[in-house]
């Protein structure tokens, strides 16, 4: 009887050992998320408001043309600009990205939430990088149409086409590094004091 005893007590010892850790790790990745989930929130802003500034210019393009003269050149410049814009915002997210990956887990669920946000921050980031490439693809066509004495202004860079069409299909980004945080909270039964 006294050796069952000491087998359940053994058992219940390890058991609780066990979720100790993975309430580390829990902790440590709350502590990270909720370091970054101002900067995290601005970026989703900042993300936001590109892509509907870069919607409407591209949409204006594609319905209109690429326009003539001055409007060629301001054409170019905006493409330029709105490329450095999606380069930024992909190094605000890295930077998230970056934080959370730094940090060493062993336990299962912290890592399945660390490397759900790591997947969600990395699409985000791929498909700034198409956006870019795009825009920087069409930047100097518009000067191009700048010098071509046969433009006549009602046609638009081959890559605004697909710009225009990759930009319908943004989404906004969630919440995640906040949706995440919350779960692990719920989950772990977190205080603020804790983080």
């Amino acid at each position: 009887m006294k050796s069952q005893y000491w087998l359940l007590l053994a058992a219940v010892a390890f058991a609780s050992g066990c979720g100790r850790q993975e309430r580390i790790e829990s902790v440590q990745l709350s502590q990270i998320l909720k370091k970054n989930l101002a900067n995290f929130d601005a970026v989703n802003a900042v993300e936001n408001d590109f892509i509907r500034d870069a919607r409407s210019w591209s949409a204006y393009i594609v319905a209109n043309g690429a326009g003539k003269g001055e409007q060629l050149d301001q054409n170019a410049a905006v493409a330029a600009q709105l490329a450095k814009s999606a380069v930024a915002i992909s190094l605000q997210l890295g930077q998230v990205r970056q934080a959370v990956y730094d940090l060493s887990l062993k336990q299962e669920y912290p890592q399945s939430v660390r490397d759900a946000l790591i997947s969600d921050v990395a699409n985000r980031q791929r498909f700034l990088q198409d956006l870019r490439t795009l825009l920087e693809q069409s930047a100097p066509q518009f000067t191009e149409f700048r010098h071509s004495k046969t433009y006549a202004g009602d046609a638009y860079p081959g890559p605004m086409g697909q710009l225009n069409a990759l930009l319908e299909t943004y989404k906004a980004p969630a919440n995640t590094v906040g949706s995440a945080l919350a779960d692990l909270k719920t989950k772990y039964k977190l205080r603020d004091n804790e983080l």
